[in-house]
């Protein structure tokens, strides 16, 4: 079907940003999606100054769209969520806005929206379609995002790789759980690591992971599914593990074990007020807090690994 033949439907949802990426996989896996807007953004020199992360917006192919069949399904799924006891009350109403659009392909339209942006002291997230030119000390990073979660503008995102600059060590051998797009093992690798392995649960992440990787000239990550063994034997120096707050309090066991003695993780991912479960999971492991960090709603601690 060619673009002219296509109807398309902007659908607007209203969300909290910490579901955007399951309500991602969610319009992915039940509807033919053409692009979605998780924030509307607005640079001035690589400083985002204006954000609009509270509506996701979804482009959808259909020829015809029942406002109250869509409106259940939405809800369903979202009633879905907190029945598993995953966000609770944090994810928003789900209330949603049909509009009708112009014939655009939006599998395109989507990428105006997304601009290079500095998100750390030293790193400059540029999407594959920009050019950057690098000031000063700055290092590149390209990222096309697939259909993965994860372009470097997001709260959780930021701390972890503004946390590796100030305590990742020349030279560590580094795991990023949860990779998602693969950004936070790119950064590492550009900022000094020496080895990474970077796992997630989505087999579409991890081949999306990869392929950023190769656009970076950073093929020597490592990247595997969740159930790989790749973090069965291995102890590394530094840890990335960007990931929802109630996955964090129970697998901190295995984080704790996958750390060298003195080794250093940050964990992010933890919306605020959320913070106590892994609070308790930290001190239940005998880990020590570094540092606490915070940015808009979100928290990340850096823990370290008692010698």
């Amino acid at each position: 079907m060619s673009i002219k033949d296509k109807t398309y439907w902007e659908v607007c949802i209203d969300i909290n940003p910490i579901c955007a990426d399951i309500l991602c996989d969610i319009i992915q896996s039940n509807f033919e999606c053409e692009g979605i807007i998780t924030a509307e953004e607005k640079y001035k020199n690589l400083e985002l100054i204006e954000t609009s992360e509270n509506t996701l917006k979804a482009y959808i192919v259909s020829d015809k769209i029942d406002f109250d069949e869509l409106n259940s399904f939405f809800k369903t799924q979202r009633q879905d969520l907190i029945d598993k006891n995953i966000f609770k009350e944090d994810i928003g109403s789900w209330d949603i806005k049909i509009n009708k659009q112009e014939i655009t392909d939006w599998s395109k339209k989507w990428k105006e929206y997304w601009k290079p942006s500095k998100i750390s002291n030293r790193i400059v997230i540029c999407p594959t379609w920009e050019n950057y030119s690098a000031k000063d000390d700055e290092i590149i990073v390209n990222i096309d995002p697939g259909n993965a979660f994860g372009t470097g503008t997001h709260a959780t995102t930021q701390l972890c790789v503004k946390a590796c600059e100030k305590y990742m060590p020349k030279g560590a051998i580094i795991a990023d759980i949860g990779c998602g797009s693969g950004i936070l093992a790119i950064c590492a690798k550009k900022l000094g690591a020496i080895k990474a392995d970077a796992v997630d649960t989505d087999e579409t992440a991890v081949e999306t992971a990869k392929i950023n990787a190769k656009v970076n000239n950073e093929n020597d990550i490592n990247f595997k599914t969740a159930s790989s063994e790749v973090l069965k034997s291995n102890q590394y120096d530094f840890v990335f593990a960007n990931i929802l707050h109630n996955v964090l309090a129970a697998i901190m066991p295995d984080l704790k074990r996958i750390m060298k003695s003195g080794a250093k993780i940050v964990l992010s991912g933890i919306l605020e007020g959320k913070e106590p479960v892994v609070l308790q999971a930290i001190k239940d492991n005998n880990m020590k807090i570094t540092e606490e960090c915070k940015q808009k709603e979100w928290i990340a601690y850096v823990v370290q690994k008692e010698i």
